[in-house]
Parts: C-alpha cells; sequence; structure tokens
C-alpha cells in the first residue's frame, strides 16, 4: 500500500484530525493533559490559556488546508501519469 494510495490515505487523515481538532481544540488539550499525567503529578491542576486553545485551533486550520493540498496533488498526479515508482530505498525505477 506504498506510493500514492498511502499518501492519500496520510492526507485523509491529515483533513480528519484538523477537522475534528478544530471543532473541539479543548479534547486536543485534555488528551495532551492526559497524556502527561502518565509521566507527572498534579496535572489535573493544568488549564490551558484561551491563546493555546486559539494556536491548537489555528494548527488544526492548517492541517486540513495540508490534508486537501495533498489530495488535490495526488488526485492531479493519478490523473496525468506522473507518478513514478519507487523502490524500497526511495529510488526511481
Amino acid at each position: 500500500m506504498r506510493g500514492p494510495n498511502c499518501r492519500k490515505m496520510a492526507a485523509v487523515a491529515a483533513v480528519v484530525q484538523g477537522v475534528v481538532t478544530a471543532i473541539a481544540p479543548r479534547a486536543g488539550a485534555e488528551l495532551t493533559r492526559r497524556m502527561l499525567s502518565q509521566n507527572f503529578e498534579n496535572t489535573e491542576m493544568l488549564e490551558p490559556d484561551p491563546g493555546y486553545i486559539r494556536q491548537i485551533r489555528a494548527l488544526s486550520i492548517g492541517m486540513v488546508a495540508a490534508g486537501i493540498a495533498g489530495v488535490a496533488l495526488e488526485r492531479v498526479g493519478t490523473a496525468d501519469g506522473s507518478h513514478q515508482q519507487t523502490d524500497t530505498a526511495g529510488e526511481e525505477r
């Protein structure tokens, strides 16, 4: 599943993650807090600043844009046949 299909799936995953995070940025901050609690004490006292929430939302919108661009580039590349096969070392055949 390497090549164009893998890149297209990664782009779609970026779009989905970006949309979810743009809609609910506090859920992402809560997930980060929970992950930190595995190694640190008193993480329940952490509260994200409004500026941090805005930054998360801005980054997620950028992820959506990058994912859409990736899907579009893959679609254009497969339409005109410009994809070249690569082996596992990344060298063109």
